[in-house]
């Protein structure tokens, strides 16, 4: 027997998907910047590092299996996204994804950074 498919999120690339974060953010008057924040806060990446994973073109997978660390507060990220609540998601890296694009929704919904880093 065959193993499952993993899902397309393992190969795509994060330089492919930043932009669609920042658009999104941008599109609802938010930043580049807060974006950025929001990123370094979750995975400890800093932005000479995120940098140098854009222009690499790591995917997902090795975007979260490098970072630097997961912020310890990723348990207080709950809610639906795309249909699925975050803390029910078992894959693990589909799980952190999915953070990410909470936070990111966040920001476009217009909360406050402070409530979106769980502060």
């Amino acid at each position: 027997m065959s193993e499952p498919k993993k899902h397309r999120i393992y190969t795509m690339t994060f330089a492919g998907v930043y932009p669609h974060y920042v658009t999104k953010a941008e599109k609802k008057g938010r930043t580049r910047k807060e974006v950025d924040t929001i990123i370094f806060w979750l995975t400890g990446y800093d932005k000479a590092s995120l940098d140098k994973i854009i222009s690499n073109k790591i995917n997902f997978e090795a975007f979260f299996e490098e970072a630097p660390r997961l912020n310890p507060n990723v348990s207080k990220i709950t809610g639906v996204i795309c249909g699925h609540r975050v803390e029910d998601i078992e894959d693990e890296l589909i799980r952190k994804v999915r953070y990410l694009d909470k936070l990111i929704d966040e920001l476009a919904k217009g909360k406050s950074m402070e409530k979106i880093l769980r502060q």
